[in-house]
């Protein structure tokens, strides 16, 4: 019977970005190549112990661990401008914000604003700012979109907790799920995530279902 592959030994960097939403950002990245873990939570603010009812100054933030080996940082930034609108003036909780956890991540995030800028026609409201504290959400907010199939979750041995947040594969079918990545991605993977044929075929079968549709937090 398969390794289900929960745990990625090795080591990793950290990518934080805030883009409108949570649920959405974590399929997306979840998906990604070269992207580890995932976890979705509150950020930038300083209230004590932010909840979703109570974030106080905080905003929604996606915290990913990623292998710089197989995804680079400027790789992730590219998909942090392509999947939210950085022009958008919203509340706080929904705002727009890269937080760079080195030199290296600033002077890139800083480059690529630039450029974004000369592309719209509207102002970009996305600050750059050190990365903090991260609070996690609360569980049913992680993974998201695969917690949404319970038969699933319990097929690969999984339920609301920790383990959701730590999770590789939670991470990667987090994004399959809602028809990211693709058919040939995933059946490239499917060995390694270590899913048996039954419960590839019932992801597989979403990601043909759900491919192309837009993501709605």
């Amino acid at each position: 019977m398969p390794s289900l592959l929960h745990d990625v030994p090795g080591p990793t960097r950290k990518a934080t970005f805030a883009m409108a939403c949570f649920w959405e950002p974590d399929a997306i990245y979840g998906a990604r190549k070269g992207v580890v873990r995932t976890r979705v939570g509150y950020s930038g603010g300083t209230k004590q112990n932010p909840t979703y009812k109570d974030l106080g100054d905080h905003t929604e933030t996606i915290d990913i661990d990623y292998d710089a080996n197989e995804v680079t940082y400027s790789e992730l930034l590219d998909l942090f401008w392509n999947n939210h609108d950085a022009t958008a003036k919203t509340t706080l909780q929904y705002t727009s914000i890269i937080f760079y956890h080195d030199n290296e991540q600033k002077c890139l995030a800083e480059k690529t604003l630039a450029e974004e800028a000369r592309k719209k026609k509207d102002p970009i409201v996305t600050k750059i700012l050190p990365a903090t504290t991260f609070h996690d959400a609360e569980d049913y907010h992680q993974k998201y979109r695969l917690q949404q199939h319970p038969t699933l979750m319990k097929a690969i041995n999984l339920e609301p907790g920790p383990k959701v947040k730590t999770s590789h594969l939670a991470a990667r079918l987090n994004g399959y799920v809602v028809g990211i990545g693709g058919v040939e991605q995933f059946d490239g993977e499917v060995k390694k995530l270590g899913l048996d044929e039954k419960t590839a075929k019932v992801v597989r079968d979403l990601v043909e279902k759900n491919k192309g549709q837009r993501l709605v937090c």
